[in-house]
């Protein structure tokens, strides 16, 4: 019998597939074509305390092997996601996770003990690659010390299993990962887009309204797949994979250096039935295996050194 079940810390999935932040809004896009109750977990997009239009277009563009976004954090805020999408989320029994950023601290604070407080959330996902308008636009998640203290206020008035997404525009990004842990993180998500810019040749300028955005889609992967395999070797706590996952095989190279689940996004765009045919697919790979779960493969590129 093969069992699809993941564990991560305190959570436990029906299977390690989940759809990644801003990929997938509140799921309403997709419940016409994806069985979302099936779905390892659905992260939603990016939620603020109050709504954001987000960023002037043009917000998309494609690029060899992926695309540039800068869509901006655009969300209809806090009150309307708990009015309008968690208790249709909540009714057709999707496993929710809320992937929150802030201009502040205090927005991050305010927003994880609001959620907590909700029935129907699996879990807090920080964004930390948001201007911290306090420390004059630096992004929160580029210091160690920032984001260690960050978690550990967060953590205090959160009583969910917290997430810290990574974001890979950084130096080393296993310091960032010894951070969060430190500060009280339960999962480490990673990664998250690398900044990019597409110059439109013709107009001479910046094709994106916000002149750069982040590049996601299969060009990233490797970078992603090797950063999965650095931060396994420096924590202890569990991981979530992604970074331009297409297939089973993309999948199971960040199974192999240490992720216990995997986040698609992009690929969702290219296929909506992506989710549903990497799931089918994996257990059709541990069945192949003779393996038993996607426990016995985790981790398993270390075990070969």
């Amino acid at each position: 019998m093969i069992n699809m079940e993941t564990k991560l810390g305190p959570l436990k999935l029906i299977n390690p597939v989940l759809a990644a932040s801003g990929t997938f809004g509140f799921g309403e896009e997709y419940a016409s074509l994806v069985a979302l109750e099936k779905v390892g977990a659905l992260v939603v997009k990016g939620l603020t305390l109050k709504p954001r239009q987000g960023n002037p277009p043009p917000r998309t563009i494609e690029t060899p092997a992926g695309m540039l976004n800068s869509i901006g954090l655009e969300n209809p805020g806090l009150e309307a996601f708990l009015s309008r999408e968690l208790p249709r989320l909540r009714d057709a029994g999707v496993a929710v996770i809320v992937n929150i950023a802030g201009d502040t601290e205090d927005d991050y604070i305010t927003l994880a003990r609001e959620l907590s407080a909700e029935e129907g959330i699996l879990a807090v996902e920080l964004n930390l690659s948001c201007p911290n308008v306090e420390k004059g636009g630096i992004l929160f998640g580029t210091s160690p010390g920032t984001v260690g203290r960050l978690v550990k206020k967060v953590r205090r008035a959160c009583s969910l299993p917290l997430i810290v997404k990574l974001t890979p525009n950084v130096t080393d990004i296993t310091e960032l990962a010894l951070a969060a842990e430190k500060g009280g993180a339960d999962i480490i998500s990673l990664i998250n887009t690398l900044r990019g810019m597409v110059i439109d040749i013709h107009a001479r300028r910046p094709f994106l309204g916000n002149i750069t955005g982040g590049l996601s889609g299969p060009a990233i992967r490797p970078v992603a797949v090797g950063m999965v395999y650095q931060v396994y070797r420096a924590v202890k706590i569990p991981l979530i994979g992604m970074g331009g996952i297409m297939t089973a095989a993309d999948a199971l190279q960040f199974f192999m250096a240490g992720a216990r689940a995997v986040a698609i996004g992009t690929a969702n765009f290219i296929d909506p039935f992506t989710i549903p045919r990497l799931i089918s697919d994996l257990y059709a790979y541990l069945e192949s295996q003779n393996l038993s779960s996607m426990e016995e493969i985790i981790g398993a590129a270390h075990q070969q050194l």
